[in-house]
């Protein structure tokens, strides 16, 4: 019989019940939807239920967070840092708990579920002091005695979307920006991981009440994409959509909100390639490789897919490689000691036993893994071995971005600039890397001819990416930067503004536009009509 996960002392101190209702604004909790269950990729167990969002809980939220801004939006940048920085405050209090639900629900081992939860205790920090720091610019007018500057102020509701594999992280991202450039939240979570979801909401709304501040500031509503997620993207009374997840759905999220003239914030898919050059050092090259591709069992929009090595060094990185992954540790995800869990569903392993079918109709060959595994260690169903699959570079499934534990291996003999092409030559941009000890490959890589990727990394991995700088990439990764750097600017709307503190009316370009002045090439002459 399969051991059943420690539920009760994680549900009590996060507030959740056997039955919960899926829809908040920061006050009242209700739920009119069909029951939604989750379950645990860890062994199938079914973890609570969620009364989803119906449409009249969705309006009274959304009503809630319309009222919510008006407030919220006077309150100083530095008070609404404050604010996030409590929140962070609160979330040191429920790293473990949080984590480990993280770690239950999604899959993902234990050691990144703490991570996850640490990076949303990081970005709190950020935010906090990023409130005191809302710069717009000043610049010398062309006209005495103006002045020129602008600024930025809120936008007022901004709708976020996420995905399963970072249920909690990528909320966070979103949420601690927005609130302190003075925006309120409505926040739509994957409805394979709504527990983490409720849970988080659960301790926001406790700073936000122990504050005095309005319901609606953050909202939550659960429900299904076609349903829920509808209505949130076409809701005119929403600016600015922050969608975390798949090119294909981020494709109609892009046109529904452009056809409102909405604003969206897009991280899409990723299709993330290192390139091993014949100067890298290759312990470090593989170690990073392996992270990168087995790291949350392959399922981050970060994964490292595609390694491009040179010829002269194949062989010996392979090695390296291979031996890392005949010591991997697969099994329950809560125990320390394993570093790779399950994949988060079984449809998510059915994805993975047709890309493997695919590598080998179209002309790859398996290295080693691809298994699915079975028996009372790994119990429902959703556990399997990573894969390495030796390929060539025109295999047309490396043009798509497959979310499992898949590498792609493939040499390359015609310098740097083909496996630069090589890497670049897929529609997806995110995250690149390259392993190199020669300092012009290094900068080339960096260059404007080199990667065509939001993130490029030198000797480092795909993934890991700290919240420092700002987040996401080109092409069909959809452009939009959350995190760090001035990707807040993305959560407010820009205001260009000129002062005249003169006595006199000055137009800009010389123009003269007074009563009596004769007006250039007007003037009437004798014998015209």
């Amino acid at each position: 019989m399969t051991t059943a996960l420690p539920l009760k002392p994680l549900f009590a101190p996060l507030g959740l019940k056997t039955i919960n209702p899926g829809a908040s604004d920061g006050m009242r909790w209700s739920g009119s939807g069909p029951v939604l269950d989750s379950f645990s990729p860890i062994n199938g167990q079914r973890l609570a239920a969620i009364r989803p969002a119906g449409p009249e809980d969705y309006d009274r939220v959304v009503r809630s967070a319309l009222a919510a801004s008006a407030i919220w939006r006077d309150v100083p940048a530095p008070k609404r840092g404050e604010i996030v920085r409590r929140f962070g405050q609160e979330l040191r209090k429920y790293r473990d708990p949080l984590g480990r639900l993280v770690t239950i629900e999604m899959g993902k081992s234990i050691q990144e579920g703490w991570g996850e939860v640490q990076e949303m205790i990081d970005i709190c920090d950020y935010a906090c002091g990023q409130s005191r720091m809302l710069y717009g610019v000043q610049t010398h007018s062309e006209r005495p005695g103006h002045r020129l500057y602008e600024q930025w102020h809120p936008l007022g509701i901004v709708g976020i979307v996420t995905a399963f594999n970072f249920p909690v992280a990528v909320w966070s991202w979103n949420i601690a920006l927005a609130l302190v450039c003075g925006d309120v939240c409505v926040w739509k979570p994957a409805s394979a991981t709504p527990l983490t979801a409720i849970a988080c909401q659960k301790i926001l709304e406790r700073v936000l009440r122990q504050n005095g501040l309005p319901a609606g500031v953050s909202s939550l509503v659960i429900g299904p994409g076609a349903e829920t997620g509808e209505r949130l993207i076409r809701d005119r009374r929403i600016p600015l959509i922050s969608y975390t997840g798949s090119t294909r759905t981020g494709r109609h999220i892009a046109r529904t909100v452009a056809d409102r003239l909405g604003r969206t914030i897009l991280e899409l898919g990723g299709n993330n390639a290192i390139i091993v050059t014949a100067r890298a050092d290759l312990s470090l090259a593989a170690r990073n490789v392996f992270f990168g591709a087995v790291g949350t069992a392959g399922q981050r929009c970060t994964t490292t897919r595609r390694v491009l090595i040179e010829e002269r060094v194949y062989s010996a990185f392979l090695r390296r490689l291979r031996s890392h992954y005949d010591n991997l540790t697969i099994g329950n995800p809560l125990d320390p000691r394993n570093l790779m869990g399950p994949l988060v569903n079984p449809a998510a392993v059915k994805v993975m036993e047709e890309a493997l079918a695919t590598i080998r109709a179209q002309g790859g060959r398996i290295l080693l893994g691809g298994r699915k595994l079975t028996g009372r260690k790994y119990p429902g169903g959703c556990y399997v071995t990573p894969a390495i699959a030796e390929v060539p570079s025109s295999l047309p499934l490396l043009q798509e971005e497959t979310f499992a534990p898949i590498l792609y291996v493939m040499r390359y003999r015609g310098g740097l600039e083909q496996a630069i092409a090589l890497q670049n030559g897929v529609p997806q941009g995110l995250s690149s890397a390259i392993f190199t000890n020669d300092l012009i490959e290094e900068e080339t890589f960096l260059s404007a001819r080199g990667s065509d990727c939001g993130i490029a990394n030198v000797n480092l991995g795909t993934s890991g990416a700290e919240i420092g700088l700002a987040f996401g990439g080109e092409k069909e990764t959809g452009g939009g930067r959350e995190s760090g750097s001035d990707a807040w600017k993305g959560y407010m709307r820009r205001q260009t503004s000129t002062i005249n503190w003169s006595r006199e009316t000055t137009l800009a370009q010389g123009i003269k536009f007074e009563p009596g002045q004769p007006r250039p090439g007007l003037t009437r002459k004798r014998g015209d009509p």
